[in-house]
């Protein structure tokens, strides 16, 4: 069945860095779009970043020029690179695809920028 596993996150100071990464498994992974999520306490989920199956990228705007998406097809594996992190960032990130007509999200990994 379709998996989808996020890992990397944690608590970092404000200003730091962290890489989250996205397992996948139980789909073709290099034909999906895979986008990064993010629901902070009370708030509602919101896109972060997205990369198409040929590696072109979106980012929301309050993201751009701080996070990178990227994906290796070889490993099945999708990657947030996070830098210059804000408190503001601190939010439960998830991976998400499309596949069958069906939205796939994994279980999430805290991310907490606090000093």
């Amino acid at each position: 069945q379709v998996q989808l596993v996020e890992s990397g996150g944690g608590l970092v100071q404000p200003g730091g860095s962290l890489r989250l990464s996205c397992a996948a498994s139980g789909f073709i992974f290099r034909i999906t779009v895979i986008t990064w999520y993010r629901q902070a306490p009370g708030k509602e989920r919101d896109l972060v970043a997205r990369v198409s199956t040929d590696g072109i990228t979106s980012y929301a705007d309050s993201v751009k020029g701080r996070f990178t998406i990227s994906r290796d097809n070889a490993k099945n594996t999708a990657y947030l690179q996070m830098s210059s992190l804000k408190p503001e960032d601190t939010a439960v990130y998830y991976c998400g695809t499309r596949w069958n007509s069906k939205d796939y999200w994994g279980q999430g990994t805290q991310v907490t920028v606090s000093s």
